[in-house]
Formats: structure tokens, sequence, C-alpha cells
């Protein structure tokens, strides 16, 4: 009998979509990607629909929406929604050895069999950071010794590049900028700076007197240029095992990163299209075509019933909220869902309802960015998200609003509970602090002080799940 196949599962943390030459990007950034991808199938419009990192991993290994995980926020508490299984305990069920590395404690990781983590931040101080090798140094072994096995295996891989702090190393430093990032003229930097809430992490990871906005966004390319040559091990190694014409590899990411745009400073908050936007890629040979591309709008959730499907493995009656694009990648048609509901709970709280034209965002308490409570913005003719048209629009704002307070009601109705992000009213962490009042209280409230700070808030979120 042959033995089922394996599934190599790349999870890139705030890869957005527009920044690969995979997609069109003008630098060179994922040579390797375009070329493994070109004999898989690419979809050009996938998108992260509830941000940040916890509800779009839930979202991508359950197959659900956020009615069906119940998971919206960064700092969730708890597990799934009762009933939930994940892609993990699925494959254990059809005789799979599990596998995740990087993932370790987050509540949307549950179900792995082995646990395997990296050092995967950095700073200044601590000098240009090498996470994707860091990541390769634990995962290659692990690689081998599933392959030595008897039994399938699921390898689940969360890259934390190209996360912030943008580090890479050389010639990732410089292989897209060659300015002076130090020029004391140049003033791009100083509205970053003024940002209270996230200036001092900043300082931390900012080479001292650094000027150009430039310099940091060609740090993020350079990221995500290194993370594609470190892959490119991975990949060859499945080669070397003689595991490539039985492995699916899956390629997405989490969300997508804000750089300069809408003065969200190179985070993931905000939801506009730099930070839903997301790569997909699946490539088994055999199983699905080579060189095929896709526009069809799809969303995480889409990915695990779609895994399930190339894989062949029956997922027992478990329902799921998302649909298999298998049978549009191997010709046949696929049912369409050109609009879907949005959420976000990072730094911020607010759901929305994008559609291929119009994007309504509704916050559900004043943000730190002093945004207004409803944007509205024409994606066809505004594709930068530029001009807030919602005082100009009523008729649309209202129209949008009410097909997405149809739509929660309607979810609401098959879960039996209510909307998530309208109950995540401590997303925020703070002990005692309910919604925030005004924005003037969000600014003075939330900050980050360093990248010690954010593993810390890491590990304080792996410990409440222990």
């Amino acid at each position: 009998m042959k033995k089922k196949p394996n599934l190599l599962f790349v999870g890139i943390d705030s890869l957005r979509r527009d920044r690969m030459s995979l997609y069109g990007y003008h630098r060179l950034t994922t040579p390797h990607l375009d070329k493994y991808a070109a004999s898989g199938a690419v979809w050009n419009s996938c998108f992260s629909a509830s941000i940040p990192t916890t509800s779009g991993y839930a979202n991508m290994l359950s197959g659900h929406d956020v009615f069906g995980t119940g998971i919206v926020g960064l700092r969730h508490k708890g597990s799934y929604a009762p009933g939930v299984k994940t892609l993990p305990e699925i494959l254990r069920e059809n005789g799979y050895t599990t596998s995740c590395v990087g993932f370790t404690g987050n509540p949307a990781s549950r179900g792995f069999d082995t646990y395997l983590d990296f050092s995967a931040w950095g700073s200044w101080e601590a000098g240009r950071s090498h996470k994707a090798e860091n990541l390769n140094d634990v995962t290659i072994p692990e690689l081998r010794r599933l392959a030595a096995g008897n039994e399938p295996f699921l390898l689940f891989l969360r890259h934390m590049d190209p996360h912030s702090p943008y580090l890479p190393p050389q010639p990732y430093e410089r292989i897209f900028y060659s300015g002076n990032e130090l020029n004391t003229k140049n003033k791009s930097l100083e509205k970053c700076y003024a940002f209270k809430p996230f200036c001092d992490y900043f300082y931390s990871w900012f080479p001292p007197g650094c000027t150009d906005v430039e310099y940091v966004k060609a740090q993020y390319d350079g990221e995500v240029a290194y993370m594609d040559a470190c892959i490119a091990v991975i990949t060859e190694e499945l080669k070397t095992l003689g595991l490539e014409e039985d492995t699916l590899v899956v390629f997405t990411s989490d969300h997508g990163e804000t750089l300069d745009e809408h003065e969200c400073w190179f985070d993931h908050h905000g939801l506009y299209e730099c930070t839903l936007s997301v790569p997909l890629a699946f490539r088994y040979p055999g199983k699905i075509p080579g060189g095929t591309r896709f526009d069809d709008i799809v969303t995480l959730k889409d990915v695990l019933p779609t895994v399930l499907d190339i894989m062949g493995i029956d997922r027992g009656g478990i329902p799921m909220d998302g649909r298999s694009l298998l049978p549009r990648m191997t010709g046949g048609s696929l049912e369409q869902e050109p609009e879907f509901y949005i959420t976000e709970c990072t730094w911020e709280r607010k759901h929305g309802w994008r559609t291929p034209q119009y994007k309504l965002i509704r916050a559900l308490e004043p943000d730190f960015h002093y945004k207004s409570a409803v944007e509205l913005y024409d994606l066809i003719k505004d594709p930068l998200e530029l001009d807030n048209i919602a005082g100009k629009e009523p008729g649309m704002v209202k129209a949008l609003s009410d097909r997405m307070d149809d739509w929660i009601k309607k979810r609401e109705k098959e879960t039996g509970r209510a909307a998530p992000i309208v109950n995540e009213i401590h997303w925020h962490g703070i002990e005692g602090k309910g919604p925030f009042q005004s924005s003037d209280e969000a600014y003075n409230t939330m900050h980050i002080g360093d990248t010690k700070a954010a593993q810390k808030l890491q590990a304080a979120m792996k410990k409440e799940q222990q």
C-alpha cells in the first residue's frame, strides 16, 4: 500500500503579498519561491480576513472563520470554540506524525505531537538577526527524523522573517538599499519616532541615528529575500531525502504588514490591504497542475479543506466554513465568495466588510491612531486607501453596514455564539481595563518598549496556554 502523502506547511509571519517578486514586485525578493511555485498553483487574491497572528493561524489551521473558531484577538485566552478540530488533530487521527516549529504555546497551534522552538527575535544591540537560519537549524534535523519514520508526517513551520525587528544579516541589509540612512537632512522618519506607543520599540532595533524610512522598508524586503534563500535549503533537503514527489508543500502567511502606509508604522494592524493581503501557493507534483494562477478571491479558512482534499484525507463529517480550492486547480469550478467579513484585534478593535470594490471599516472603540470611527474606501478608484469617502457616501456606508450586520446575525444564529469581536473587550491585555473611551486614552495607555517587551508578550501568552 502506498504511504499517504506528507505535508510541509510553511506559515510565514507578516509576509505581505505585494512585496514578493512572485506577485510582480519590482525587487527580486523571492527568486526561489518564484521558481518553486511555478511548478504548482499560485493564488493571486488570498486574504487573511481576521488579523493578527492568533486569529489568522486559527482560521488557517481549522478551516473556520472567527465565528467558527471563537478566536479574534492576539491575546486570546483559552482555546478554540467547542467542536473545532485542527489540522494536526485531523491528521493524527489518520495515522500522521505531526511536528510544529516556532509556534509553541499559541492557542491556534493546538494538537501537534512535537513542538520545537528557535531564536526568533533580535535587537540592534544584539546584532544582525539570523532568524531563518535558526529555524533551519531546528527544522532540518526534524525533517530527517520524520523522513526516517514509517508514518506519513506533517511538518509545520512558523517563519519569523519578515516579522519585525527587520534585521536581516549581510548581504541582505544592503541588497535593496545604497543610500545614507543617517542623512540628517532626511526627515522621513520623524512621524514614526513621534508615535509614542511604538517609538521605544523602534529605537531598540533601528540603527542609531537612522533618518530614512526607505532604509527600514528595504530591511523588510531584505528579510523577505533572506527568508526565501533559507526556505530553499529546506526544499532542497526535501529533494535530497527523496520526498519531493510524495509531499504537498504549502506556502502562506497569517497576515501582511504595514510599513509606512496609513502611519501604522512597521506592524500588522489596520484593516488595510497591505495587512489583509497574503500569499498562497500549493505544490504537489502529479496532483496539482503546475504553472497555474488563479484570481478568485479566497481567504485563509479555505486552506485546511483544500489541504485535506489534495491529500485525500476524509474529514469524517467535520464541518468547516471554508471551501476546497482543489476543484478549481484541476479545471473545475469554484463557488465564489467575492465579499467577506474582516476583523482586527491587535492594537485596535475594529471590524468591517470587504467587497471587490468597497471596504467598510467600523471601530468598536477609539483607536490610538485617531482614525475615523467609520472608514469607507473605493478599492478600484483608490487602491491605496487614501481617501476615506464615508462622509461623501452615507448610502454606501449604510448598505455595507446592513450587509455586515445581517451576516453577523446569520453567523451568530448558526454558531449559537455572539460575534467574538463584540465580546473581546479586554483585547489589549491591560488588567482591569475595559474599552478605551477616547483616542487620547488609547494613545497614552498602549505601549511596547523594546524587543525584550515583545518577547515577554509572547512568553506570557505561551505561559497562559500551558
